[in-house]
């Protein structure tokens, strides 16, 4: 063969390789462009209406995942629609009734899952994929036939917190709105909160993770779970090893304790300082005076009105829990009767908001500025342009260690140095001064606990633990407390760092108590920085803020005062930190070594915002 024929055979061996890929090519995006195959919508009738329904979708990711959905539409709709969004983890039988409730009120009804819940073929994994998969599923809804592009979403806790982590990257160009009731906030609100980690999540995850849809059997055994924290704490074992305890491994759980500090792990699957600069679209936010949730629903208000000064953030905040404040409001929370004008319907003016972003409809009467709290006790509802609108004064106190000469009856008898009697509050203040409290980890006797608060809002008696309560002088008339307490604790220790609570109470002319809000939870060496620990030196006087205490509006009557409690934590229900500045997952009863010895200093000062 010359080199000639050689020549034109290896030409027409590369055109042949080049018209191959072309058709490779040509197939690939051709496979790409077909839809995937779902289900078809089936007609139901139902409370004398008509829908199509498709309770079978299964919706592609990114990154080939398939989450899995529920669409309703009413038949009567003929042109596209907006559609909301409701993206759970939360696996339930009747979530198809929120589809349909969409639909009632002119919208299309989407419910999806958590990957791995309900349909999905996929590894069930909380938190770390919600900000990609709920954006996908958003891209999705405007590819389909009946979407005109536009979509809302609303939902409280979890199902708050995908809200806001569909936005990390960018916020999808067909998401118009979001309705974020008492919303997670994975790092900063749980499963720890100013770095205490709380026991009441280890059966969360077992509860979402052990099946397709919720395991009721093992959360609802509230026995197995006490007995478990008990035992932990009788033993003395680190925090790290309560599934061994426990029996059954706790994967998920153990994770999260792997990473004390809000650092690259929780900053991927939430949003953190110039993530809110980009959102631009208006958000309505619930949450209530009584709800764990407003932890979370506080740090993205604060962060929206933070980085992005234009925001169109309205907050709506009253005295509800945590799951009064995402639909319908208990009328009797905790022992406490709300106020009438505080019975409202949270789901109805969410769909009231919906109207007003794709309707044109009138914004929600009871939203009137960007801040709507109520006040309770006074029956009326206030509004405001900005938190720091809420109050026209502070009142600055100092703790004392001069007794008040007000006696309270105690639920056991305990702190307050063994007498029932509040310490001052005073405007003096005094730096060389302190009340020392002692708490001894090695005795795990039966009562041993040192647990301040109490389960209802109002009572007879005050829960001091081994604290300490300071109470200021009965008020000459009637006050508004309203907003966030604030101050700074100075205090000095023998160790390296501790964990205590505040609380905050009305204590009433005829001596009962009035919970105010939820109590104060912090570790000392984060109390300034969630990103970094910052352990204390023993024995050195060292400034604690108090900086994200939780909101709260009463009317404070004449004759009543205000009471504060400090206690360092120690009992069976959050984690125990020994002191050690090693990592307190880690840490045990062989750490306890001599006693915490805490010195409250009485030129801390608590700042309480009041309308005169």
């Amino acid at each position: 063969m010359n080199i000639q024929n050689k020549a034109t055979i290896k030409m027409k061996f590369i055109q042949i390789l080049k018209v191959t890929f072309l058709l490779l090519l040509v197939a690939l995006v051709s496979c790409n462009s077909i839809k995937e195959e779902q289900q078809e919508p089936r007609e139901v009738s139902r409370k004398g209406k008509e829908y199509f329904v498709q309770d079978s979708i299964l919706i592609s990711t990114r990154d080939g995942a398939k989450i899995s959905a529920i669409i309703v539409r009413s038949k009567a709709e003929k042109e596209p629609q907006p559609a909301i969004l409701f993206h759970t983890i939360y696996t339930r039988k009747d979530d198809i009734n929120r589809a349909y409730e969409a639909a009632d009120k002119g919208y299309v009804g989407v419910v999806s899952y958590t990957r791995g819940k309900n349909l999905s073929p996929n590894k069930i994994t909380p938190y770390v994929h919600e900000g990609n998969d709920v954006y996908d599923v958003i891209d999705w809804i405007t590819e389909q036939e009946w979407s005109n592009d536009e979509v809302g979403m609303y939902g409280g806790s979890y199902v708050g917190f995908v809200q806001w982590a569909s936005m990390k990257e960018k916020v999808h160009p067909a998401l118009k709105t979001i309705v974020p009731s008492v919303a997670a906030a994975p790092g900063i609100a749980e499963p720890m909160e100013n770095g205490v980690y709380f026991n009441f999540h280890y059966p969360w995850w077992h509860y979402v993770t052990n099946n397709k849809t919720l395991d009721t059997v093992s959360y609802y055994n509230g026995k197995r779970w006490n007995d478990l924290y008990f035992d932990w704490y009788k033993k003395g074992v680190a925090y790290k090893n309560l599934d061994s305890l426990d029996g059954t491994p706790n994967p998920e759980f153990n994770q999260k304790l792997e990473h004390p500090t809000f650092d690259a792990y929780w900053k991927k699957m939430t949003l953190f300082k110039q993530d809110f600069s980009k959102i631009n679209i208006p958000i309505l936010s619930t949450t209530g005076y009584y709800d764990g949730g407003q932890f979370g629903t506080m740090h993205y208000l604060k962060s929206h009105y933070q980085y992005n000064t234009n925001a169109e953030h309205y907050l709506l905040i009253g005295p509800y829990s945590h799951f009064g404040a995402q639909e319908l409001p208990e009328k009797n929370i905790l022992g406490y009767t709300i106020d009438p004008i505080a019975q409202i319907n949270i789901k109805n003016l969410i769909f009231d908001w919906f109207d007003y972003i794709f309707k044109n409809a009138k914004k929600p009467v009871l939203l009137k500025n960007k801040i709507n709290y109520q006040v309770m006790g006074a029956n009326t509802w206030k509004h405001v342009s900005s938190l720091d609108k809420i109050t026209t004064d502070t009142l600055k106190v100092y703790l004392s260690k001069q007794r008040s000469g007000v006696a309270f009856k105690s639920t056991y008898n305990t702190g307050n140095m063994g007498v029932n009697e509040h310490f001052s509050l005073s405007n003096i203040s005094n730096e060389t001064s302190y009340i020392e409290q002692e708490i001894d980890f090695s005795d795990r006797s039966q009562f041993s606990w040192n647990l301040s608060g109490d389960r209802n809002i109002i009572s007879e008696t005050l829960t001091v633990g081994q604290g300490f309560s300071f109470v200021t002088e009965p008020f000459d008339e009637d006050l508004e407390l309203s907003g966030s307490v604030s101050g700074v604790l100075n205090v000095s220790i023998n160790k390296k760092d501790f964990d205590f609570n505040v609380l905050l109470y009305e204590q009433t002319a005829n001596g009962s108590f009035f919970s105010l809000t939820l109590p104060f939870t912090t570790r000392a060496s984060m109390s300034k920085d969630i990103e970094n620990r910052n352990l204390l030196t023993p024995n050195k006087k060292t400034s604690i803020p108090i900086h994200n205490f939780r909101m709260t509006s009463k009317k404070i009557k004449k004759g009543s005062r205000i009471v504060v409690l400090l206690n360092g934590i120690k009992h069976p229900f959050s984690q125990l930190n020994y002191g050690t500045g090693k990592d307190v997952s880690e840490e045990s009863i062989n750490d306890a070594e001599e006693p915490l010895k805490i010195k409250w200093y009485t030129d801390s000062y608590i700042h309480f915002p009041v309308n005169m």
